[in-house]
């Protein structure tokens, strides 16, 4: 059998071992402590977002947003259809409507054309949407000026998931940083990891005080336990953090890596026929969590699931692009508006491997493995 080549595993910086040692010599294994202080002031200086809410979770960080923003039974919120499936259940744990808004083909991101089409659409409901939820996908900036135009224009809080996004940026400024609120994730896939955790950032100091306020319980200021709101326990821990902090110096280094991965791949793949998600110019940086392919029928004649099968016979990792939401059973009835280009990727698309730790040689391996699939 040959040496497995993962998707995107954890990427251990070798320091993470000092950085535990510290809390369990401590005692400190809990929810309080100073490392999570100086996690959330790394992530704060990194993104230039003064206010952080360290969660156990990207989606625990979405949901205590969408709280924030006093989402309710049967309102509207709208958000990508083209995403993973955490991007919308927190809509749906507060009893909400996701409306699901098609992607454009630039950077394969929400359509501000059809967020439009669905806002007007849902004020003839009677009914302003409460929140847009904005994916940047696989680490590609959506079209963020004028999505925020938009949310802007018709007074909707912007939500950012940049679950996929950290250190990706436009025109220099961090994703997560344009919207009323943005997140984080650090799970054991993302570019650094924590092995799970979250953060939630604003520039408003109040959304993320209610924010920790309610990530802990909810536990109101009394030397008792006394609770007037509904709460949760979505803090993360000290040891979490830790990983965190052994990993935050090597972000930009990890970035760099996986875009020297997309580049390898497109260099030795666009000659046959494979296409990928380009920057659409200077202003967009992607840290290019992920490297999608796709391709037209009419240059190739191979399936996804054929060339995921000659991948795995080789025990190389791939994923399918994220199915559209509005084709997933648990969402079938929401309200989507687009043309289904989503639909098109995840049918002749693929993730490869994109971790920060592959060699050139496990790149070759995999290119050559693609490039033999696609002449036989």
């Amino acid at each position: 059998m040959k040496k497995p080549i993962w998707i995107s595993p954890p990427h251990l910086t070798g320091s993470e071992l000092t950085y535990l040692k510290d809390v369990i010599d401590s005692n400190w294994v809990t929810v309080v402590g100073p490392q999570l202080e100086s996690f959330a002031t790394a992530i704060g200086n990194y993104v230039k977002c003064p206010h952080i809410a360290l969660t156990n979770s990207g989606t625990s960080a979405l949901h205590l947003a969408l709280s924030i923003l006093g989402v309710e039974k049967d309102d509207f919120v709208l958000t990508s259809t083209f995403t993973f499936v955490a991007s919308v259940n927190p809509i749906k744990y507060l009893g909400a409507i996701p409306v699901l808004i098609e992607s454009e083909s630039e950077t394969w991101n929400m359509s501000p054309q059809f967020l439009e089409e669905s806002i007007l659409w849902c004020l003839k409901q009677g009914k302003k949407p409460k929140a847009i939820v904005l994916v940047h996908l696989y680490g590609m900036p959506a079209q963020i000026e004028l999505i925020s135009e938009l949310a802007k224009k018709y007074d909707i809080p912007l939500v950012e998931d940049a679950a996929e996004s950290l250190g990706s940026s436009y025109k220099n400024k961090h994703l997560g940083t344009y919207g009323d609120l943005g997140l984080y994730s650090f799970n054991g896939n993302k570019i650094i990891s924590t092995s799970a955790g979250g953060a939630l950032i604003s520039s408003d100091e109040s959304y993320i005080k209610k924010a920790t306020f309610l990530a802990s319980q909810a536990k109101e200021d009394t030397p008792y336990y006394e609770h007037k709101e509904l709460g949760y326990n979505y803090q993360m821990t000290t040891l979490n953090a830790a990983m965190g902090l052994a990993q935050f110096d090597k972000l930009d280094d990890y970035i760099a890596l996986r875009r020297r991965n997309f580049d390898y791949y497109n260099s030795a793949l666009s000659p046959f026929g494979i296409q990928f998600s380009e920057e659409p110019n200077v202003d967009y940086f992607s840290n290019r969590w992920l490297t999608a392919i796709f391709w037209d029928d009419k240059t190739m004649k191979i399936s996804p699931e054929s060339l995921k099968e000659a991948l795995e016979n080789e025990n190389i990792e791939s994923r399918y692009l994220w199915k559209p939401m509005h084709t997933q059973p648990l969402y079938k009835n929401a309200p989507y508006f687009g043309d289904q280009m989503s639909e098109k990727l995840f049918k002749k698309g693929l993730c490869l491997p994109s971790g920060s730790s592959l060699s050139e040689a496990d790149l070759e391996r995999i290119t050559s493995v693609i490039i033999n699939k696609i002449k036989t």
